[in-house]
């Protein structure tokens, strides 16, 4: 029986390691994306007129020699649009969901009682210019295909330097499947501790990076206060899996991170190497 048991736990523990097993073959462009610092949602502030995920925030990120981590998603008639919430309602007090509205519709909300509005990808591309590299969040409720398709349409042209990430394992699928060639990040944090709500199943295997095997992501983007978390510990240390930190606000934090990451994403300080 002892024995049994054994052979039942060293079959568990490897099909866990196999699960979790992330991308092993370097991606030769990941160099480029090392050295900077990401702006998250650009420089911004929302009680000013830089609000985040706008133009301006954009703009002074690029001015301060910052990468841009940045959010996609799609309207109704699938315009992909830089915005980080499903609702509008903490970024212009409106309780519409983008899913629901036309791009036209949108232009009428401001962001954060600013005068900048909510742009398009394609607007912020234009203001990016290749000037700095771009990490791109893409949010996605369930199903990949709308968003995906929207987001790498306006990205197949752009000639500057950029990644794809994503919470949703199944949008990274789609990217491994019809773009294996651009660098892809698993996005995850321990939902629980977040008290963020959904399914528990659900969150436990992303919290646990159980969808790896499938999407075999180039890098994990892990929110950075559970840097001790087992399986990124696991990608990290075992896999040599590239790292991301989310989101740093801090000196503090982000020296006590630098020995568990690759690669920060910030915000509300300037970042002293």
């Amino acid at each position: 029986m002892f024995v049994e048991l054994c052979i039942l736990l060293g079959v568990l523990i490897l099909l866990y390691l196999l699960a979790i097993m992330p991308k092993l073959r370097k991606n030769p462009n990941r160099i480029k994306f090392e050295g900077w610092y990401y702006a998250h949602r650009g420089i911004h502030d929302n009680k000013h007129l830089a609000p985040e995920n706008s133009l301006e925030a954009f703009r002074l990120a690029v001015e301060s020699g910052y990468g841009i981590e940045l959010d996609v998603q799609v309207t109704k008639d699938l315009v992909p649009v830089v915005f980080h919430d499903y609702n509008l309602h903490r970024a212009c007090g409106v309780n519409k969901k983008v899913s629901e509205l036309d791009y036209e519709e949108l232009l009428q909300y401001k962001l954060f009682k600013s005068q900048e509005r909510i742009p398009t990808l394609r607007e912020v591309l234009d203001i990016i210019e290749g000037k700095v590299p771009i990490i791109v969040e893409l949010k996605i409720p369930w199903k990949p295909d709308d968003t995906c398709m929207a987001a790498s349409e306006e990205l197949k042209d752009y000639s500057g330097l950029y990644c794809i990430e994503s919470f949703n394992p199944f949008g990274l699928g789609w990217y491994k499947k019809h773009h294996p060639e651009i660098i892809r990040g698993q996005l995850s944090t321990d939902f629980a501790k977040e008290k963020i709500e959904g399914s528990k199943m659900q969150y436990f295997i992303l919290k646990h990076l159980l969808f790896n095997f499938h999407t075999k992501p180039d890098f994990i983007a892990y929110q950075h206060k559970y840097k001790k978390g087992l399986s990124f510990t696991i990608c990290r240390k075992l896999y040599r899996a590239w790292s991301v930190a989310w989101t740093i606000k801090s000196q503090e934090d982000l020296e006590n991170s630098k020995d568990y990451y690759d690669l920060f994403i910030f915000e509300n300080f300037s970042p002293q190497k």
